[in-house]
């Protein structure tokens, strides 16, 4: 995700951001004035935003003074001018107490705020660092609207206050929340990191206009979808502004592609992803040890192969190990140069791409946008959005935020940096519920009557598709890690020129066959009679522009091969040129009928992907279909999978 939230309590936390995140992750000095420091370190002062400003004196964009984030995050949620209230009152002849109370904000609270961080996707920001000036002015002004964006979807469809007992009652703040943002250019290792830290107080005031909390675990479980939206946002921006397209690209086998900025090599993100290497040398050491840990009776701890939930504890836990002590900051001018010197030198990339690098974008921009369409049927977009989010959840259950950040990834997918109109993504969701899900809310309870927490299923059973296998059991070779007997003590790690090159058995990823999935299920809607309404062309253009890029164009024919009868096996990317021009002189009957083989074709890559994928696993599988997996520990059983950076995921986590 490039949207992060950790919570922020008066205190030791507050102490932490004042001391390092408002001067940029360096080390502020001891007895500097907040404007002294952040002007030693070369970056910008603070600055107020959020629709709730005004309730407090305060106007959007006004930089943000040591006084008042003391005030409301260090002081338990007090007013940022409480100070000056408090004397103004004392001028008076109030006494001390009344005068304190005055600056108070309701209730004083232990959780003052939470911090979000913003950052774009790398090749956005590698244009930003390696870009002449016009190229970094529009990427930081798209950067800014987007967070913006986000923050107005948050007041108006999240943020929500609870009171009463037990707070059986919410309501929205209608005034809006208050954040003071700060700009970060650099991760801890150096490399280009343009992000925001985006610190929202919890405090907000109601109809009555008394003020409450925000209810964080609302802000939590939004943020995948916050994240979404953000990414849709910017890339639209910059992609507009610049004339670039966007594509999707796996950063690991089996899971879910995202969308970079097309045309910027790989390898200047990888030449960033010095801290993920890092991270990935460490969890790899981490699952090992998960593996092959054992009780004091020589039995396993944990399964015999790392889930994923387990597998993002572990990152988590990397990226505790890994990380580098805090640098001094530096300006972004100087930090622009260096990074430019660093990536002609020791990125691998020409140093013609990297001085040209926004013409490069440019160019397979307009390869991309002349052979993928911007068309959006909502009615097919359902049954996507329906199909992935049944099959990635654990049980098949899921609430409307699942379904809303499925559709804005969607979105970003299929119109691949274009802009869309807003409130697309809402009746992508509204759809997709109406059509294709099954409420299945405890309507007695009082949760439970919330929109924002009905629980829904699919309509439909998956019922073709692979069934999912069971977590793998360890083989019965002695040579291979973990141990094949659970009783047995684990067994040495390898040494010599290939320690660390063992292999750790995965349970199998669910994307591919999320994917597989929606492809399913619209050619058994299409064929029942239920099929959803569209043109022909909507439905050709729609999955056309759907297709992972590795699909849209055939491979090329070996001239001495044409004379050949074709050998049985599977069938090629479909060439969709010839598709189109079938499309405009068929009926839309005809069209659809080759819809369908083309779905066909589909299913059948995305089963040969998923077999390749769970090759490896299928490795440590027992043969029989008897043997009992070891009992896991409750906590790894929970249905959450954050997402984490892959190896090659090109930016830096906990910075």
């Amino acid at each position: 995700m490039t949207v992060d939230i950790r919570v922020v309590r008066a205190g030791q936390m507050y102490r932490y951001f004042m001391r390092q995140t408002v001067v940029g992750d360096g080390r502020r000095p001891a007895r500097t004035p907040l404007r002294e420091a952040q002007e030693q370190a070369g970056v910008p002062f603070g600055r107020w935003m959020g629709r709730g400003l005004a309730v407090l004196g305060l106007a959007p964009g006004e930089e943000v003074t040591e006084a008042q984030l003391r005030n409301l995050f260090g002081e338990r949620g007090r007013h940022p001018y409480a100070d000056r209230i408090g004397a103004d009152l004392l001028a008076k002849g109030a006494s001390p107490r009344k005068a304190f109370r005055a600056g108070a904000l309701g209730r004083r609270v232990m959780v003052t705020g939470v911090d979000f961080v913003f950052r774009p996707q790398p090749t956005i920001y590698l244009l930003w660092a390696l870009g002449d000036e016009e190229t970094r002015r529009v990427i930081e002004a798209a950067h800014e609207r987007a967070i913006v964006r986000v923050l107005e979807w948050i007041e108006d469809e999240v943020a929500v206050i609870r009171y009463g007992k037990d707070g059986i009652y919410r309501v929205r703040p209608p005034g809006g929340l208050v954040a003071a943002r700060f700009r970060h250019y650099e991760a801890r290792s150096g490399m280009p990191l343009l992000h925001d830290h985006l610190l929202l107080s919890v405090k907000g005031q109601r109809l009555d206009g008394k003020w409450g909390s925000i209810h964080t675990l609302a802000l939590h479980e939004n943020t995948v979808a916050a994240s979404a939206l953000y990414n849709e946002l910017v890339a639209a921006e910059v992609c507009e502004a610049l004339g670039l397209a966007t594509e999707p690209r796996t950063v690991t086998p089996g899971r879910r592609p995202v969308m970079e900025i097309a045309g910027v090599p790989h390898e200047l993100i990888r030449w960033t992803s010095r801290r993920s290497d890092q991270i990935a040398a460490c969890l790899a050491e981490l699952e090992y040890e998960y593996v092959t840990a054992v009780d004091d009776d020589g039995t396993l701890k944990f399964l015999p192969v790392v889930s994923e939930t387990a597998r993002a504890k572990l990152n988590l836990i990397a990226a505790r190990k890994t990380r580098p002590p805090e640098q001094k900051t530096r300006p972004l001018a100087q930090l622009r140069v260096w990074w430019k010197a660093s990536a002609i030198l020791t990125s691998g990339v020409a140093v013609d791409v990297i001085t040209s690098l926004l013409e490069y974008a440019r160019a397979a921009a307009v390869a991309i946008r002349a052979r993928v369409a911007a068309a959006v049927d909502v009615a097919l977009a359902a049954v996507d959005v329906a199909a992935t989010v049944f099959v990635m959840n654990d049980g098949g259950r899921f609430h409307r935020r699942h379904l809303l950040a499925e559709a804005r990834r969607h979105l970003a997918l299929v119109l691949r940096g274009r802009r869309r109109e807003r409130g697309l993504d809402d009746r992508i969701v509204a759809a997709a519920i109406s059509t294709h899900c099954l409420d299945i809310s405890e309507p007695k309870t009082t949760i439970g009557l919330l929109s924002d927490y009905r629980l829904y299923t699919a309509r439909w059973s998956l019922s073709d598709l692979p069934t999912r296998r069971r977590p793998p059991t360890p083989a019965p070779d002695p040579d291979r890690h973990p141990p094949a007997d659970p009783g047995e003590p684990a067994a040495p790690r390898p040494s010599g020129p290939d320690a660390g090159e063992w292999e750790i058995p995965r349970i199998p990823l669910q994307y591919e066959r999320a994917v597989l999935a929606g492809a399913v299920v619209r050619e058994k809607l299409r064929t029942t009679a239920t099929a959803v309404r569209g043109r022909a062309y909507d439905v050709v253009t729609h999955q056309q522009a759907a297709m992972p890029e590795q699909l849209l164009v055939s491979a090329a024919a070996d001239p001495e091969d044409e004379d050949q009868e074709p050998e049985a096996g599977p069938r090629e990317a479909i060439d969709l040129t010839a598709l189109r021009a079938l499309r405009e002189s068929r009926t839309e009957v005809e069209a659809l009928d080759l819809t369908a083989e083309r779905l066909r074709h589909l299913q059948d890559a995305f089963t040969k992907a998923a077999d390749a994928s769970r090759t490896r696993a299928d490795r440590f599988a027992e043969q029989d279909d008897a043997d009992v997996v070891q009992p896991v520990r409750q906590d790894d059983q929970r249905a959450h999978r954050p997402q984490e950076p892959g190896p090659h995921r090109g930016r830096e986590t906990r910075h």
